[in-house]
C-alpha cells in the first residue's frame, strides 16, 4: 500500500519540489496552499503516477486548517507523512523601522501555522502508532542576520518545535527531521521584498544558489532512511556559502 505525505506550501518552491519527488516514487499527495489554481495544475501534472488530493487553506487561519484537515475522508486520513513547508519571510529591516504586519505574517505562518497543521495531523499519527514529520526551518533559525530579527526568531521557533515534537512523539513511532536550507533560489525573496523583481534577483546573483529539487532530494531521503535511524536535523548550505549572510560571490 502506498504512503500518504500532506505537503503544506506545494504550490511552489520546496513544497512542489517536494511533491514531484514523492510522486516519482510512488507516494501519494495531499498537496495543500492557498492557490486552487496552481494546486490543480500540480496535481493533474501528477496524477499520473499517484493519488492526488489537494485542499485550499491559508496555515494561518486555525479554523480553516483544523475543518479542512479534518473533511479528509477515511482513507486519506491514513497520512505516513507531514512535510510543515508553508511559510514566509516579509520585509528586510530593522525593527524600528519593520512594518508590524509584516512581523504578523511571518509568527502567524511560519510559527503559529506549523504549530495548527501539526494538531490537525498528528493525532492521526498517534493512532497508527507511525509516522514522520519534516519541519522547514531555515539557516536563519540557528545563525541570526541585521534586519531580520522577526523573520530568525520566527525560523529559531520552528528548530524549538521540532525538537519539542522529537522529545514527545519519538516514543510513538513519529520520527521528527527538521531541515534548514541556505540559500535557495524560489519565490522567497520576490515575496519578501513586495513583488520587486530586481531586488528579488540580486539575492541570486554571482553564485550557483540551492534549487528546491536540492531539499526535496534531502527530504526525501530523511523521510526513506531504515527504521533504525532517525535524520534529526539537515543544514544545507548553498556551495559558496558558508553562513546565513556569507556567500561568495563571482
Amino acid at each position: 500500500m502506498s504512503r500518504i505525505a500532506l505537503i503544506t506550501g506545494a504550490t511552489s518552491g520546496i513544497g512542489k519540489a517536494t511533491a514531484e519527488v514523492f510522486a516519482e516514487n510512488g507516494i501519494d499527495l495531499i498537496i495543500c496552499g492557498r492557490r486552487q489554481e496552481r494546486l490543480t495544475e500540480i496535481a493533474d501534472a501528477l496524477s499520473s503516477k499517484v493519488r492526488v488530493t489537494t485542499l485550499v487553506f491559508d496555515v494561518r487561519d486555525k479554523g480553516a486548517v483544523l475543518a479542512m484537515i479534518g473533511s479528509l475522508p477515511d482513507d486519506w486520513k491514513n497520512i505516513d507523512i507531514l512535510i510543515n513547508n508553508a511559510g514566509n519571510a516579509h520585509g528586510l529591516g530593522t525593527l524600528a523601522e519593520s512594518d508590524t504586519d509584516d512581523w504578523d505574517s511571518m509568527i502567524d505562518g511560519n510559527v503559529k501555522g506549523l504549530l495548527y497543521v501539526s494538531k490537525a495531523v498528528i493525532p492521526l499519527l498517534l493512532q497508527r502508532g507511525t509516522g514522520h514529520i519534516v519541519n522547514i526551518s531555515s539557516i536563519a533559525g540557528k545563525q541570526t542576520y541585521a534586519n531580520g530579527a522577526v523573520y530568525c526568531a520566527s525560523k529559531a521557533a520552528v528548530e524549538v518545535i521540532s525538537e519539542g515534537m522529537r522529545l514527545e512523539l519519538t516514543q510513538h513511532g513519529i520520527k521528527i527531521t527538521n531541515v534548514a536550507p541556505g540559500a535557495v533560489e524560489t519565490e522567497f525573496s520576490l515575496v519578501r521584498f513586495k513583488g520587486d523583481e530586481s531586488r528579488a534577483e540580486k539575492v541570486y546573483q554571482g553564485f550557483d544558489p540551492l534549487q528546491a529539487s536540492d531539499i526535496a532530494d534531502a527530504i526525501f531521503y530523511a523521510v526513506n532512511a531504515p527504521a533504525r535511524v532517525t535524520i534529526a536535523d539537515i543544514t544545507i548550505l548553498a556551495g559558496a556559502q558558508s553562513e546565513a549572510t556569507v556567500i561568495h560571490r563571482k
